[in-house]
This record gives structure tokens, C-alpha cells and sequence, in this order.
């Protein structure tokens, strides 16, 4: 690809991550609870999660992917799910700032990774993008082996830096805050938040 198609497709992506939707409102409740620890393992299954969607798109695949309803509702109630757990871990949590976290088991980051992973998989806001809004930024029908790697390359790139700062983000005014009241506040608000994440995944269709 050009380099002008690539900086076109990587500006129509970045907005597209960057836009508020489940997978963000899932990675700034949890950085607010959690801080950083574990970002990168969480962050990872949303990338994963995009490049399985791009293959697919790109590959051809997207009305088999469009009528595997049995499949996507499967892995679309297990995301749901996923952000229901952590909703709850997230309400009943310590009130602790974030430097006197432990390191939580149930927080493993081949957990966080597959929670991702499945909330990716079944969330209707990249499924949208690739399969439908991909095709008007790139001409899939003569995309090359090169092209899909350095579009690969891209969605690599894009996809954990905005993230990234989010999480960053969070994790910063997490730490600005003191007070076990106010930490407790944070907590539930970002359980409410999560909850609400589960419970838009779970209503698509």
C-alpha cells in the first residue's frame, strides 16, 4: 500500500479505537481500580482480537463471520460475562490506592488476555468497522500479502497506543486519589461502568 493509503487508514482507525464504546470503558473502569498492573496482558487481547477481525475481513471470510450467529452470540455473552466478573471484583474491592495493590491472582494476564480477547471478538464496534466500514478505506479485493502486513503493522501499532494512554490515563488521576471514601468511590463507579459495558454487549444484535 501507499504510504498515503496506510496514514489514511491508520488516522480512520486510530479515531475508530479512540471513540468511546465497551472496550474503552472497559480499559479505563479497570485502570482506575487496578492502575497499570496487568494493562499490557488486557490491552494485548483487544489487538489480538482486532487482527482476527481484520483477517477476516480481509480474507473474504465476512459473510461466514456475518452468519455464524450460534458463534458470535457464544463468544458475545462470554465478553459480557467477563466484564460482569470484573465488575464485581471492581465493587467489592479494598478501598486501596493503587501502590498498595498485591498482585491478584484472578488478575493472571493470560485471564485478562482471553477476557479481552472474548470481549473483542463479540463486540459489535470493531466487527462494524472491519467488516463493513474497512472495504470504503481499503480495496480489499486487491490487497497483497504486503499490504495486509503493514496494515497488520499499523492496527499493531495504533490500537495499543490509544489504549495505552487510556489506561495511562486512569491510572494517573487513580493515583491522585487518597482517601478510602474516595477510592471506594472510584471503585463502584467503575463497576458501574463496566456493568454497563456488559450489559451493551450483551443487548446487541
Amino acid at each position: 500500500m501507499s504510504v498515503y493509503g496506510l496514514a489514511v487508514f491508520a488516522v480512520v482507525y486510530g479515531l475508530a479505537v479512540f471513540s468511546p464504546g465497551p472496550g474503552v470503558a472497559a480499559v479505563v473502569a479497570r485502570s482506575l481500580v487496578r492502575g497499570t498492573q496487568g494493562a499490557p496482558a488486557f490491552i494485548a487481547g483487544f489487538l489480538v482480537g482486532d487482527l482476527v477481525w481484520f483477517t477476516v475481513a480481509a480474507t473474504g471470510l465476512a459473510a461466514l463471520a456475518q452468519s455464524a450467529h450460534t458463534v458470535f452470540a457464544v463468544v458475545k455473552y462470554a465478553g459480557a460475562a467477563y466484564l460482569l466478573w470484573l465488575a464485581y471484583r471492581m465493587w467489592t474491592s479494598e478501598p486501596r490506592p493503587v501502590e498498595a495493590l498485591a498482585v491478584d491472582q484472578s488478575q493472571a494476564p493470560s485471564r485478562l488476555f482471553l477476557g479481552s480477547l472474548a470481549l473483542t471478538l463479540g463486540n459489535p464496534k470493531p466487527m462494524v468497522f472491519f467488516l463493513a466500514l474497512l472495504p470504503t478505506v481499503v480495496k480489499l479485493e486487491t490487497l497483497t500479502v504486503a499490504g495486509f502486513v503493514e496494515i497488520a503493522l499499523v492496527i499493531s501499532l495504533v490500537l495499543p497506543l490509544v489504549l495505552g494512554v487510556y489506561a495511562y490515563a486512569a491510572a494517573r488521576a487513580r493515583r491522585l486519589l487518597r482517601s478510602p471514601r474516595a477510592i471506594r468511590l472510584v471503585n463502584r463507579g467503575s463497576a458501574t461502568a463496566m456493568a454497563g459495558a456488559a450489559v451493551a454487549i450483551a443487548r446487541t444484535s
